[in-house]
């Protein structure tokens, strides 16, 4: 008896609209709720703020620890996102400068999430590391774009920027940081130019 050809499997369904915006809007309100309050902050609470139902949270983020990790993958997308955003519309040097500022913004957020982040297994650290590729790759793309324009010099390695970078984040639990952090952006640039 021959065998019956099984129909071809269908193609993944993509999110209803609403369900895209719930998400969205669940992982922006947890954001500010593990913000304020930590790990501890009531999943049922965060549901009531964002206008659904816990049912509906627990359907997009069946534990905490996946809503924390969700929470902290969505800020890095986002800030991997910009970097082809600003090349759209902005120059070579300017894209590098406004993701390297919006790099800060998102290390400042950070810091206050890292309190709830080191409650997920493996803590922070596992989140932060699993998330280097995504950073380092939208950073690359830009300072080799300033460097194939002229704006930075030819022999700029885009790896010692990254580490110049992530060095001043060291200085984060200090006063006044965010701003030191932004005046060495520009010294960082002001000295990977050209210098003719």
């Amino acid at each position: 008896m021959p065998k019956k050809k099984l129909p071809p499997p269908q193609p993944a369904r993509r999110p209803r609209a609403d369900a895209k915006r719930n998400r969205e809007r669940i992982l922006e309100v947890a954001k500010e709720v593990f913000t304020r309050f930590g790990a501890a902050a009531s999943l049922d609470d965060i549901a009531r703020r964002s206008g659904i139902g816990s049912g509906t949270l627990y359907r997009h983020f069946p534990t905490r620890d996946a809503l924390i990790e969700a929470v902290y993958r969505s800020e890095v997308e986002k800030l991997a996102a910009a970097g082809p955003r600003f090349a759209a519309t902005l120059p070579p040097l300017e894209a590098l400068r406004a993701w390297m500022l919006l790099f800060i913004d998102h290390v400042a957020g950070k810091m206050l999430i890292v309190p709830a982040m080191d409650t997920v297994a493996g803590g922070s650290s596992r989140l932060i590391m699993g998330s280097r590729g995504l950073i380092r790759a939208a950073f690359a793309a830009l300072a080799q774009r300033a460097i194939a324009s002229g704006d930075l010099r030819h022999d700029t390695d885009p790896n010692d920027l990254v580490r110049a970078l992530v060095g001043i984040f060291h200085t984060a639990y200090e006063p006044g940081w965010e701003q030191t952090a932004r005046r060495l952006v520009d010294i960082l640039i002001a000295g990977s130019r050209p210098t003719n």
